[in-house]
């Protein structure tokens, strides 16, 4: 199995679950402005739409976007749980997440990305997506993970989004900073995701610490 990805981007999280899961995965890492991978490869033959993540299986077979491919994931061994079991109202809670953080949180994120294409678009985005974190926060006032008590894959993608907002890379360059100041209980999360071993092993893997 090869995950493809950029350092710091929305492929950390299958990067966090294949880690979770103790599962081997051979990494190679895309050049977002060449689209070339690390061995030199034109990225666009692996995924047309040229972005990461992309999950190549050991038969060839491709898997495209994070929802998806982090659901197949937790589906290879789901008795550690970062999936509910298929057919349960938790694992369509589940897919409420995920999908509330492609098109809210993820999606949200572009205007501020390509602050100078938006303009004043910028202004307008920019307090709506505060207001979903600020939502977010609300939903995690009595319980430590985002389904409840226990960590999944719709944790880990939230991490990789959360992390945007505090990357002083991006925040200098571009207009991306969310302040989580005055929202205690995504702080504590964030804090809490952050110390887990497969979460640390990622981010040394990606050259992030």
């Amino acid at each position: 199995m090869k995950l493809y990805y950029i350092p710091a981007s929305c492929s950390l999280s299958p990067h966090i679950v294949l880690n979770e899961l103790g599962l081997d995965a051979t990494l190679i890492k895309v050049d977002h402005k060449k689209h070339l991978t690390e061995l030199g490869a034109n990225y666009f033959e692996v995924n047309s739409f040229g972005y990461v993540p992309a999950i190549e299986l050991d038969d060839g077979t491709l898997l495209r976007e994070g929802p998806a491919i982090v659901q197949y994931l937790g589906d290879l061994k789901p008795e550690l749980g970062l999936v509910p079991t298929n057919g349960t109202l938790d694992r369509y809670r589940l897919q409420e997440w995920l999908s509330f953080l492609t098109s809210e949180i993820h999606k949200g994120y572009i205007p501020l990305l390509y602050s100078t294409l938006a303009g004043k678009y910028v202004d307008t985005a920019k307090p709506k997506l505060e207001k979903r974190f600020a939502w977010i926060d609300e939903q995690l006032t009595a319980r430590p993970y985002l389904l409840g008590d226990s960590f999944t894959v719709a944790d880990a993608y939230l991490f990789a989004l959360t992390g945007w907002g505090q990357a002083a890379w991006l925040t200098s360059y571009y207009k991306a900073d969310i302040h989580f100041d005055n929202l205690h209980n995504l702080r504590a999360w964030y804090d809490r995701v952050k110390v887990r071993p497969a979460v640390q092993k990622a981010l040394r893997e990606e050259g992030l610490v």
